[in-house]
């Protein structure tokens, strides 16, 4: 799994050609620690997918970037750009549903 940073921001999600999902969480969130292993699982489902997480706590400058104010929240990137957020746990199939009906 992609551990996104403001770093790697750039390399791994803005100059990416295939769409990134980012997952923003921290590690004293019940919700963040429900969805990891989802969101696990569907990364490996999802060959034409970029999936990466970000630790608000660690990542607090990208976590103002995409306005995140309630974790876990999903951003999708298409070609460097925000096409949509999914916020809060949802059992695997919503979610797999969810990111698909963004990026196809």
């Amino acid at each position: 799994m992609l551990h996104v940073t403001k770093d790697n921001f750039n390399a791994e999600v803005v100059e990416s050609k295939i769409p990134v999902v980012l997952d923003f969480w921290a590690s004293w969130c019940g919700p963040c620690k429900m969805l990891a292993p989802v969101f696990e699982e569907i990364s490996k489902e999802m060959p034409n997918v970029k999936f990466g997480k970000v630790d608000v706590d660690e990542e607090m400058e990208l976590a103002r970037q995409f306005g995140v104010s309630s974790i876990p929240m999903l951003a999708i990137i298409k070609d460097g750009k925000l096409i949509g957020t999914l916020v809060g746990y949802r059992p695997k199939a919503a979610l797999a549903e969810a990111i698909k009906q963004y990026i196809d």
